[in-house]
């Protein structure tokens, strides 16, 4: 259990929460919700004891399993040690036995210690902690000749599933996870959902990942109004069950506002006349009904909405034996197919099995969009008439120069358009006010994915090529991306791992796997149930 009394954190004059009271039991799997800013990291802090409260205190169990954020810590330690120093009173029993056993000569004293330090590994399950730790691994895509390397050998991805399976090792009371589902694969999603539902003990994830909540969660703690209120069930229960509360209690105030007003009015009539008493109740009446301001609260929704300037024609691209190698290692082998206009494609498989490659193989003799010193190695590509593409690559960033500010930017991709007509999009996508003189260096990860939805706005390119977009994105901005999508009349290519994203936007699947792309016509749910 963790149990939370009289927590407040603020900065400045920014209230994150204020005289929070709550407690997360064993059994119960909550998912940490809220708008980016509102404070879930540093509530997550708090929660592990990386940050102490302005205010109040925090109660753990000994044994809490942590995803660590930091992904170069471990870089000099052996991936199976980093997944095993997860339980920490057992990595430091089987360090002291290591240093006893490297003494010259043993004293009876260490013959002793040794004895206790065995004890300790036997009750903590050291016996079995590596095939243990290599479960966990495999699990999480991590196969078995990496193991033995070390972390700084490992890609960014890897790093983070390690971290990961080292939160998830030892059987510890209380799970907390910020972003587990990040720099994860969907089939690796899948079995941390599968492994999360058979935790028994005190789970607390942040996602962005609104099937990840909704699978594993069995509570919501939302945080919002300054406070932290919990509601049973995954996070589109908390969202109804929000909606409707929030519906409520402004409909209470605004029948208290109407009878203030009423009774006021009376008060002003007849304040000075012969109805003293009945003023005096009154004014009583208003004191009793007059009440506290209604927190306001922080989520803000994002407006996302695909136009076409124009349609493309109905074949919209068309390749052929398209191969491309890395080295000696081939990455994509022989892939044909025809897209035609309107179709929605998702691009799904493992991380690292090919799937940005066959974008950028698809780009290679687009102007603008093609990338420096990348070539097919053999193959053909044709656009097809009126084609025009808008891009959303992995790494946004690299597309934003700096030294700009962001209507600056923006406006640079339609020099024609009226300021007006920048300003609102831009608020469309939360950047209002004053934000628009931002410059474009200091912009975050998530704002920088909001200002390049802000140019495919802009632009309106009739084909979306978007390479893992909900990265950095908060839960109303994917939601507004799915929406949008949907409604979108022009083809996709999408690259995600979000499980909602694929189950309702794609009409048509490119699976990789084993080496090979398989191309299957129609949703996700039918691949499902075809293969499960």
């Amino acid at each position: 259990m963790i149990s939370v009394s009289n927590v407040s954190m603020r900065y400045g004059a920014k209230v994150l929460f204020e005289e929070v009271s709550t407690t997360f039991t064993p059994g119960r799997r909550y998912g940490l919700t809220g708008p980016n800013g509102a404070g879930k990291s540093t509530f997550m802090k708090i929660l592990t004891g990386e940050l102490e409260p302005q205010k109040g205190t925090v109660v753990r169990p000994r044994k809490l399993g942590v995803l660590r954020q930091d992904q170069f810590a471990f870089d000099s330690h052996r991936v199976i040690d980093t997944v095993i120093m997860g339980n920490q009173p057992l990595w430091a029993a089987l360090e002291e036995r290591d240093r006893i056993y490297a003494n010259p000569e043993m004293t009876d004293q260490d013959g002793m210690r040794l004895g206790e330090l065995e004890g300790t590994i036997g009750e903590e399950d050291g016996y079995t902690a590596e095939s243990d730790a290599a479960v966990l691994l495999d699990g999480l895509d991590i196969p078995e000749p990496l193991h033995e390397r070390k972390m700084g050998e490992l890609q960014g991805g890897q790093k983070v599933r390690v971290l990961l399976a080292q939160a998830l090792f030892g059987k510890p009371q209380a799970l907390l996870l910020d972003e587990p589902t990040n720099y994860l694969d969907l089939d690796s999603i899948h079995w941390l959902q599968d492994f999360l539902t058979s935790y028994d003990g005190t789970l607390i994830a942040i996602s962005h990942d609104r099937h990840f909540l909704n699978s594993v969660t069995t509570h919501t703690a939302d945080i919002d109004y300054q406070t932290i209120i919990t509601y049973a069930g995954g996070y589109d229960e908390m969202v109804l069950a929000k909606t409707q509360i929030r519906a409520r209690l402004e409909s209470e105030i605004a029948q208290r506002e109407k009878k203030i007003a009423q009774l006021n009015e009376f008060i002003a009539r007849f304040a000075a006349g012969t109805r003293s008493s009945q003023v005096t109740s009154r004014r009583k009446e208003v004191e009793r009904l007059q009440t506290n301001e209604l927190a306001r609260s922080n989520i803000q929704r994002p407006y996302i909405r695909f136009d076409q300037t124009r349609p493309s024609g109905k074949h919209v691209l068309e390749f052929k034996h398209v191969t491309r190698y890395y080295g000696e290692l081939e990455v994509i082998d022989g892939f044909s197919a025809n897209v035609l206009r309107g179709e929605k494609i998702c691009l799904m498989g493992r991380n690292g099995a090919g799937k940005t490659t066959l974008l950028k193989c698809l780009l290679t003799n687009y102007p603008g969009l093609a990338e420096k010193d990348f070539a097919l190695d053999s193959g053909t590509v044709f656009w097809g008439h009126e084609a025009q593409i808008g891009y959303f690559p992995q790494d946004v960033g690299s597309t934003i120069e700096p030294g700009l500010s962001v209507a600056d930017w923006l406006h640079q991709w339609k020099p024609d358009a009226h300021m007006e007509d920048i300003r609102g999009i831009l608020g469309q996508m939360l950047f209002s006010g004053e934000e628009g003189a931002k410059l474009t260096q200091a912009l975050s990860g998530g704002e920088q994915a909001r200002l390049t939805f802000c140019k495919l706005i802009l632009t309106k390119p009739n084909i979306l090529i978007l390479d893992e977009p909900t990265n950095h994105l908060d839960l109303e901005a994917i939601n507004a991306l799915n929406i949008a999508l949907q409604r979108y009349e022009g083809t996709v290519l999408l690259v995600t791992h979000d499980h909602d994203l694929i189950d309702e936007v794609a009409t048509r699947l490119w699976i990789f796997h084993d080496d090979a792309i398989q191309d299957f016509s129609g949703p996700y749910e039918e691949w499902k149930g075809k293969h499960s």
